[in-house]
């Protein structure tokens, strides 16, 4: 299974914003979970237009900003002894008693506090850039879960650092959400 957004998404690398969004609706209607597909499939959907559309948006000098890179790091170790990789994602990281809608303005709030927000699609995806535990790119997939939300979260390593353990970002949403008076 390929992680190349263009290859999910069925376009070109040169595709524009309108062909990427028709492309997702095209790929949506196979990967929704009302249509036959799954929350995986749908949330890589997702993603897949995300990551295309924000190159889109790239600033023309790379430099500019953090680069998130998909390949798998050279083999170091992190503290607890497991290889590192740049981008790690936890299916289900979390829940939170309440449905998305308010789950997603829970997590827009502390986002805010964490770092800083980049893409806020609500109310299923957060992208933020975080500053704690250590600078790294999240992403947040909300998904319905008998009457919550489970939280699924992509972690990803900047300027060519190893993504940080994603139990501890976690810990660092799960703290500042009770913090909030969100109970996850």
């Amino acid at each position: 299974m390929s992680d190349d957004p263009y290859e999910v998404l069925g376009v070109a690398p040169s595709a524009d914003a309108d062909q990427l969004a028709a492309a997702r609706r095209r790929q949506a209607l196979r990967a929704h979970p009302d249509t036959g597909g799954s929350d995986a499939d749908m949330q890589r959907v997702n993603a897949a237009y995300e990551l295309a559309l924000s190159w889109l948006d790239a600033p023309a000098a790379p430099e500019a900003a953090p680069r998130i890179d998909p390949e798998p790091a050279a083999p170091s170790r992190s503290r607890r002894g497991r290889p590192q990789r740049r981008v790690v994602r936890d299916e289900a990281s979390f829940t939170i008693d309440a449905l998305p809608v308010a789950a997603f303005e829970a997590l827009l709030v502390v986002a805010t506090w964490m770092g800083e927000v980049l893409v806020d699609d609500p109310p299923y995806v957060l992208e933020t850039f975080l500053h704690d535990p250590e600078p790294c790119w999240c992403r947040l997939d909300l998904v319905p879960d008998a009457g919550g939300s489970t939280v699924a979260l992509t972690v990803a390593g900047v300027d060519d650092e190893p993504a940080p353990e994603v139990d501890d970002v976690r810990d660092v949403w799960v703290a500042n959400l009770n913090r909030l008076g969100t109970t996850p």
